[in-house]
């Protein structure tokens, strides 16, 4: 039986969400257990770094242990990332959990950007990034069709997907899980980018490091999330998704705009550091990818 294990390694969480989610998980026929600080406190934190830290390595170190799935983001892993050891277990999260997602890039090992505890718990059965979920844990192929938006450029990459949230992947810049470090010694994979709750021009300062520092330059393709809750500026003089375009224009890789990917009830989730295709047209955008 495939197993679960459930860790907060940043923010606090709700302890039915914990328990919301591992009873629809054993619905699947999934064994699911809890890191021992999964349900703690320590101001916005779930348990001390110390003891997030514990549960990380117990659950990376346990061999009954499958997938770890995250309970939530929030802010805690830009404390202990570099503490982690090694990834070599599928990671399951978003938001915060892109630091988690770096440090497996740099193992060559797969993750799953996607839905957790809260979502898993509360979204219908059959709504859409449930059954996405369920079909990536159950290593089934991956299959989105998304309706075209007016700033996509057309074009088709096959690579596999790094990234996540924004502010998370800026704030790695210049460490080991950095994207500039990362892509410099691998081979130009498509880039996801979304965030939350940010200004207008910290968007603009953030994406316009990852053009300086040579990220942008070095990609197959870029998927651009939601930006929840991030207005736009008009001083800036355009909206949040044309800062971005702006910035990309000069690259001729195929650029995918309002993905239903990020800080959203409809977030589907992606398998990353995995190779697949992204064909993007007037009709809309069309990715596919092999199982695990």
């Amino acid at each position: 039986m495939t197993h679960l294990r459930l860790i907060s390694p940043s923010g606090v969480i709700d302890p039915q969400y914990i328990e919301g989610a591992a009873t629809r998980l054993r619905s699947w026929g999934y064994e699911v257990s809890e890191g021992t600080h999964a349900r703690d406190q320590w101001g916005r934190f779930a348990g001390t770094d110390q003891d997030r830290l514990a549960d990380i390595i117990e659950a990376l170190r346990d061999p009954s242990v499958d997938f770890i799935l995250c309970s939530r983001g929030g802010y805690g892993l830009q404390r202990i990332i570099d503490q982690v050891p090694p990834i070599h277990k599928p990671i399951i999260g978003f938001s915060d959990i892109t630091a988690l997602h770096q440090a497996s890039a740099y193992s060559d090992q797969f993750s799953i950007h996607g839905i957790m505890c809260k979502h898993i718990a509360t979204l219908p059965e059959d709504s859409e990034p449930i059954r996405a979920l369920r079909s990536l844990l159950a290593d089934e192929r991956m299959d989105y069709f998304w309706p075209a938006h007016p700033m996509n450029h057309y074009g088709t990459a096959y690579a596999p997907i790094v990234g996540g949230n924004l502010s998370v992947l800026y704030g790695l810049q210049g460490t080991r899980y950095g994207l500039r470090d990362q892509l410099f010694r691998k081979q130009f994979p498509i880039l996801l980018i979304e965030d939350i709750c940010e200004r207008h021009y910290h968007i603009d300062r953030m994406i316009r490091n990852l053009k300086m520092s040579g990220v942008l330059a070095h990609l197959s393709g870029l998927i651009v999330g939601q930006f929840t809750d991030c207005e736009d500026d008009p001083s800036m003089g355009c909206t949040v998704y044309e800062t971005i375009k702006e910035v990309v224009a000069e690259y001729d890789y195929p650029v995918l705009f309002n993905a239903p990917v990020g800080h959203v009830e409809h977030n589907l989730p992606l398998r990353l550091h995995s190779t697949i295709r992204m064909d993007i047209t007037p009709d809309g955008a069309h990715i596919t990818g092999k199982g695990m």
